[in-house]
């Protein structure tokens, strides 16, 4: 059985130990992918999507030649730096967590899954619409929920509604007819399949 995707995925080209040990504890180990040379960046990068793509290098000319053509940095953050920012960039991100209360979540839990997380979020959101006046919250946020479900399947099977279905547990049909509920525009998906191409 393979494991879920996890929430925020990291992929991280570096030889130290150290600077891996402190990004799987700020992302938890599911999330961090580690790569050693700009050789495996370039195959990581083509075949998965990830949020975040750290690059220790001296120089970024020639890390970034090779992501730019498998990554849309509007969709993905890209950072590169040497030995000394990515153990800043840890830090600074281990004091976001802290500040944020989701450290202490994490803490209790010691499970990072997307049930988790979801859990943690619903509960902050659930708050706030009960100091209002909101009623029906399930199908609101079913809705919330899916609208990025589907988005995301697409994303990943670049546009392949067939593959998307299939991801999502889906019939072909429900899949276009919940695309057109939800006004999800297909464009994005078809043109980033056309330029895989």
């Amino acid at each position: 059985m393979s494991m879920p995707p996890p929430v925020f995925s990291v992929l991280l080209m570096t030889t130290d130990t150290g600077v891996q040990a402190q990004f799987q504890q700020v992302f938890g180990d599911t999330s961090v992918t580690v790569v050693r040379d700009a050789a495996e960046l370039r195959k990581e990068v083509a075949k998965y999507h990830y949020h975040a793509v750290i690059v220790e290098s001296r120089s970024a000319t020639n890390e970034a030649q090779a992501l730019w053509e498998h990554i849309d940095p509007s969709q993905t953050l890209v950072m590169i730096g040497s030995h000394a920012v990515l153990k800043r960039m840890a830090k600074t991100f281990q004091s976001l967590d802290s500040q944020n209360g989701y450290e202490s979540h994490q803490s209790r839990t010691r499970n990072h899954s997307l049930e988790n997380y979801l859990e943690y979020k619903m509960e902050e959101f659930v708050k706030g619409m009960r100091n209002g006046v909101a009623k029906n919250l399930h199908p609101m946020l079913i809705s919330a929920v899916e609208r990025p479900l589907i988005t995301s399947a697409l994303r990943e099977t670049r546009g392949n509604q067939i593959q998307a279905a299939g991801l999502l547990g889906l019939n072909r049909n429900t899949l276009r007819k919940k695309i057109a509920e939800l006004h999800i525009p297909l464009k994005q998906f078809q043109a980033k399949s056309d330029r895989a191409v």
